[in-house]
């Protein structure tokens, strides 16, 4: 396969592939509503007793059952590493499609599987669960929790869901619009359903999967961009009453505060009104039981406002913003925390994936936590002796990526030392990582044996710069129908072009990275940076999916790829291994998007991405040693963009709909209109599209399929030049296509042709 270079960051690409490069041109128009696959369901589950007995103890000994995956990490530590060995360097060559589902969505999958016994559980878009029979894909059962179609525009990143957690005989997990629900196992039936959301006008959402420990379910939620408060709340498995709830940032001080631990962090927060912003804080992924403590260690975002100029004028650390914060599983009680990006400016979530260990540090062995959060470095913290003094100790934080923001994390005050090169507070600056982070939810995987973790990283800059109304004014405020991020979006690609010589070079990796003395054993670079999770086993392979839609098996050695296997479509969830009757299993969902929805089609040649080649076909595909199913090759997409009726319009009424279509339309639809495959290609819409375009933006008749009114936000003049700008952006790029056009002019930017 050619290695390409590949599209930088959602927001900065389009434009500079625009000026400065040549067009390829989007994939055929997705339909809007996805179809749930029609299919026969097998008789209720017969022979897996053993599901209803799942509990701490089954758990916390879940190495000595190697064939199953029980736990979302596979064991409370999460580490992500199967210990199976009958698909290793040797045999895998053999591996083969045992056979595959199709989910019916062309949208992204980024659950991980739990497997007991013989019987999977999985989630896919739109919330919704399955049980399926591991070894053959025969559905069992599926439940539907029908979260209305309109909550999509709520969401940040994508209707999707990242799987279910499986305890005493029942399956728990979250729907988008923040209800969690508890099923029961063997047949599917809802045993009960509670409303997660403490207030509705804000627009909450859930996308991560439970965790279950000592009779309680955990789970957290999103919506930071659009101005919430984050929490994490413990509900009685049995009858899903509220135990505890855990507020990650503090709310408004005349009404009081939750617990102490509020009241410590508002003392980190300036200025007279962050609260009515929300705070942010959400915790939407990383959710980890430590049974050595009896603790819950939680993952903790980005602030809302993203810039701490706006969000908190005056400074302050924000806590318990980019943190792991360390709470009692039994009530809530704050224990400890570390904060990785104090004072964070750049959406550098902490949420993700925590694994903990034992390891042997400076003649000792510790037990530790291990995290590479979005902010590039590698984080080794000291579990005991945090829990022992009720303070962070950190042993370890080397960058694992390219990092621009900070030059080091100083081990003596625990804190970055931030680069003042690339302060953007008066000019806007590229800065590495970008908000996709240096590494994202995608899963890493912990290898002890080696001393290694394998890591999904990537290099991606961002443009950042403070909101120009701001600065003009000093005023920011919170429009809850659109992101909130305090970065200047309006002019966004004039920015990017004025700077494109500081531009660093994007690019996905996998890499063998030692997190104790900060060394790259080994690094596979990847066209793409948007790639898939990561799976290590003790038959010597990493396993992972990228972009390019190729599931590969390195060799955890070397990094060389030992074995390939075409999907059509991109990735990113992780693989998983189990076993059944003696045989070993490696599975993975495919089907790409979410946080990289507003990312637009990659640079040329369009094989870089598969969901730009191909529709983006969401899958369950399961892999045995010998395996013979064929996976149907897809259709190449249709790229042609219709021939467009434009009218005579100003440049300031495009430029109007540039900046209204940044700020509302962009996180779906892609940079510069141009989709990055999963969701409607706004340049190829037809005649009758174009004729419905204000009743679909405006009133919401197509709300049941996820596109929403936006009657609330934008007016009738927004939505005539938002048009007239898709049609001027499809215009361009069609006239690229035909040859008549060295680069689109985009006139409306005052640049040069």
């Amino acid at each position: 396969r050619k290695m390409n270079k590949p599209f930088p960051f959602a927001f900065t690409l389009g434009a500079i592939v625009i000026v400065v490069l040549y067009y390829l041109f989007g994939g055929t128009e997705e339909p809007t509503q996805e179809n749930i696959v029609k299919e026969e369901i097998s008789s209720p589950i017969e022979s897996s007793p053993s599901i209803g007995l799942i509990d701490d103890e089954r758990i916390i000994n879940a190495e000595s059952e190697p064939g199953n995956w029980i736990a979302h990490g596979r064991t409370y530590e999460e580490q992500r590493f199967s210990p199976l060995t009958k698909i290793n360097k040797e045999s895998v060559s053999d591996l083969g499609l045992a056979w595959y589902k199709d989910m019916g969505t062309n949208r992204a999958l980024e659950a991980t599987p739990i497997v007991v016994d013989g019987i999977m559980f999985f989630t896919s878009t739109w919330s919704r669960v399955y049980a399926v029979e591991a070894k053959t894909g025969k559905t069992i059962w599926k439940f539907d929790p029908e979260v209305p179609g309109e909550w999509a525009r709520k969401a940040c990143c994508d209707i999707v869901n990242r799987g279910v957690a499986v305890y005493e005989g029942k399956v728990f997990f979250a729907s988008l619009d923040g209800r969690l629900f508890s099923l029961n196992a063997e047949t599917g039936e809802k045993i009960w359903e509670v409303d997660t959301i403490t207030d509705r006008s804000r627009a909450y959402t859930i996308t991560g999967a439970p965790r279950v420990a000592k009779g309680k379910v955990f789970i957290g939620n999103g919506g930071a961009e659009y101005g919430v408060r984050g929490y994490v709340t413990a509900y009685d498995t049995e009858t899903g009453e509220q135990v505890w709830r855990f507020f990650t940032v503090p709310g408004d001080p005349s009404l009081g505060f939750e617990d102490p631990a509020m009241e410590m962090a508002a003392k980190t927060w300036k200025g007279t009104n962050w609260w009515e912003f929300g705070g942010g804080g959400t915790v939407w992924n990383s959710i980890v039981y430590d049974p050595d403590f009896n603790v819950v260690y939680l993952g903790v975002g980005n602030g809302s406002p993203w810039t701490r100029e706006i969000r908190s004028p005056g400074g302050g650390d924000n806590l318990f913003l980019a943190s792991i914060v360390a709470v009692d599983a039994d009530t809530g009680k704050y224990k400890w925390h570390y904060q990785t990006t104090p004072e964070d400016n750049w959406d550098y979530t902490a949420v993700q994936d925590m694994a903990l260990a034992d390891m042997e540090i400076d003649g000792e062995k510790k037990k530790v936590l291990l995290q590479a959060p979005k902010n590039g470095f590698f984080y080794v913290i000291d579990r005991k002796v945090s829990h022992q003094t009720g303070k962070a100790k950190l042993l370890r934080a080397h960058p694992f990526a390219a990092v621009t923001w900070a030059t080091h994390v100083d081990l003596e005050t625990q804190r970055p030392v931030e680069n003042p090169e690339v302060d953007y507070s008066e000019n806007g600056s590229f800065v590495l990582p970008g908000p996709l982070g240096a590494h994202n939810w995608q899963a890493m995987s912990v290898d002890l044996d080696a001393g290694l973790v394998y890591i999904p990283a990537q290099e991606n800059a961002f443009f950042y710069a403070v909101e120009e109304n701001y600065k003009k004014t000093g005023i920011f405020k919170r429009n809850p129908g659109r992101w909130n991020m305090g970065i200047e979006m309006s002019s966004l690609a004039q920015n990017v072009l004025s700077n494109l010589e500081s531009m660093p070079e994007p690019g996905g990796f996998l890499k063998a990275f030692d997190p104790l003395t900060g060394e790259t054993k080994w690094s596979v670079p990847i066209p793409h940076y948007w790639n898939g999770g990561v799976l290590g086993t003790a038959g010597g392979l990493v396993f992972q999916g990228d972009a390019l839609g190729m599931f590969s098996a390195y060799d955890k050695e070397t990094g060389e790829r030992l074995w390939e296997f075409n999907t059509y479509t991109s990735m990113l969830a992780p693989p998983i291994s189990f076993e059944i009757d003696g045989e070993q299993y490696v599975s993975i969902l495919t089907g790409s998007g979410g946080g990289d929805l507003f990312g637009g089609e990659p640079l040329p040649p369009i094989e870089i991405q598969a969901s730009l080649t191909y529709n983006n076909f969401g899958r369950l595909l399961v892999f045995k040693l010998g395996g013979q199913k064929e996976l149907p090759i897809p259709d190449v997409r249709d790229k042609t963009i219709p021939e467009q009726v434009l009218a005579d319009v100003s440049n300031d009424q495009i430029r109007n709909g540039e900046s209204n279509y940044n700020q509302y339309c962009a996180v779906c639809h892609g940079f510069v209109v141009k989709s990055a495959g999963g969701l409607p290609d706004l340049r190829k819409m037809t005649k009758g599209t174009h004729d419905l375009f204000n009743k679909i933006v405006l009133e919401g008749i197509l709300g049941s399929n996820g596109m929403a009114g936006f009657a609330d936000v934008l007016s009738e003049d927004d939505v005539n030049n938002i048009h007239h700008y898709v049609k001027a952006r499809a215009h361009e790029d069609r006239e690229v296509s035909l040859g008549n056009m060295e680069a689109p002019q985009f006139t409306w930017y005052g640049v040069e042709d």
